[in-house]
This record gives C-alpha cells, structure tokens and sequence, in this order.
C-alpha cells in the first residue's frame, strides 16, 4: 500500500534540501515529523518523533537535492514496514516539485489501512504546506 502527496514549492532544490535535511530545526516548522535525531548519511540509524509513535529507521538514500529515503519497522521485518521518500523535482528556475511518500509492507497493514489513509495522508500533507511555508520564506 502507498501513501503518495505532492506540493508545489516556489524555491529552489537546494534551499527545499536544506530545510529537509536540518533535522535539527524540525521541531520549529514540522506539525508531523515532530523530531529527527542524527544524521541523514546512508546506512544510519535514525530516531523519528512522530505524534502518535517513535521508530527507528535506517536512511537508504541520501542523493543531494533530489532524494532522501529510509526503511523502518515494527518488531521484525515483515509485520509492518515502511519505506519513506522524500523526492525534488526541479521544475523551472523558480519552481520545485516535492514528493512525499511512504510504501507501507507487511502482515498488518490491512489493519492500518484505514488511519494510513487518513491521519498518515493528512500528517504528509501538513508537513508538505509546512515545508512549503519554511522554503518560500528562506
């Protein structure tokens, strides 16, 4: 099952990666992804504060200004895991696409599918307007 948003954000890859990736300043614009601790280097573990559950995920991706994606779970693998994405897409010189998505896998999701497409789309898309509002203002 996927989770997919996007937004149009008036500002470039590069200010869009900068504030994606200063996980330090998540707690002053982020009203989903509460907090991330440590760094967005590929085969590091991660901690994510989200409002209803904390997780532990390994970063997959790190292409500078283009992709950034990790693989989390519950317990072990195959009982409920998910595969997160962040995506930038230059549109013109002013204009970016950003793509937010989560594939979710495992035994429990048609349990989940219902909160998945609701609270976990309705999570992605408040922080898509919130990251907007942050870039444009840089």
């Amino acid at each position: 099952m996927t989770i997919e948003t996007s937004i149009t954000i008036k500002a470039t890859k590069e200010v869009i990666w900068q504030v994606l990736t200063s996980f330090s300043e998540y707690p002053e614009w982020n009203p989903f992804i509460l907090s991330i601790t440590g760094e967005p280097i590929v085969g590091r573990q991660i901690k994510i504060s989200l409002p209803t559950m904390k997780f532990k995920p390994i970063i997959l991706t790190n292409q500078k200004e283009q992709l950034l994606s990790w693989k989390g779970k519950l317990g072990i693998k195959g009982i409920f895991d998910g595969y997160h994405q962040f995506e930038i897409q230059q549109l013109d010189e002013q204009h970016c696409l950003f793509i937010h998505r989560e594939d979710f896998s495992g035994i429990l999701v048609p349990l989940f599918k219902k909160k998945l497409q609701t609270e976990t789309q309705q999570g992605f898309e408040a922080m898509n307007i919130a990251l907007k509002n942050r870039a444009e203002m840089a």
